[in-house]
Order: structure tokens, then sequence, then C-alpha cells
């Protein structure tokens, strides 16, 4: 005789349990799943979890430091400009002649005492 729904319900929660599954989820912008939909062309892999499992395991498998440049986030270096450092250096001076309360002053001796 087949299993009911609630007996598939209750036997596959046992099931999450006892291998302690858990269940992972994150949303992502259209140029990340475009990219992980590449991948997963790439790999002739239909599923989702299945390609997230596969990155997970291969990453793990370089070990810490090829891993570490595998997943590290593309970040952008900040760099500034003569141009704008100078323009920056113009416009604070000109604010401290504006208003010369900001500028470092130097103890009075009365407080030095």
């Amino acid at each position: 005789m087949a299993m009911d729904g609630k007996a598939r319900s209750a036997k596959a929660a046992q099931k999450r349990i006892e291998y302690d599954e858990k269940e992972l989820r994150h949303r992502v912008r259209l140029g990340i799943r475009q990219k992980l939909d590449e991948l997963m062309a790439w790999n002739d892999i239909s599923e989702i979890n299945e390609a997230v499992q596969n990155l997970i395991l291969n990453a793990h498998a370089l070990g810490p430091t090829l891993s570490y440049q595998a997943i590290q986030s593309p970040r952008h270096k900040v760099q500034i400009s003569e141009n704008v450092a100078r323009m920056f250096r113009n416009e604070s001076l000109r604010e401290l002649r504006n208003d010369p309360g900001d500028e470092i002053v130097e103890p009075s001796q009365a407080l030095v005492d």
C-alpha cells in the first residue's frame, strides 16, 4: 500500500533530521543569476542546488589559499587623482579662510601650568 502525503512528509522530515540537513536560501540579483546560469550551462547542470553544492565542494578542495582567490569578492580600488586631491585641498583651504574657527589652536599658557 502506498504512503499518504502525511506519511511521506513525516518520513522526509525524519530524514532531514537524521542527515542534519540545513536549508540555505538567499536572494541574488540578475547579474549573479546570469553567471550561475552560465556556469550551469557550461557544465550541463540543471538544478541550482547541484551547482551550488559542486561549487562549494570544488572551492573547498582547492584548500585555504586557492579557495580564497576563487571566492573572494571583487573589490574596486579607490584612487584619487591628483586633480581631485588638489581641488579638495584648495576647497578645504578656502573653507578655513572663510571660517577660521576649525583649525588647531595651541593650548593657552594657563592650561599648561
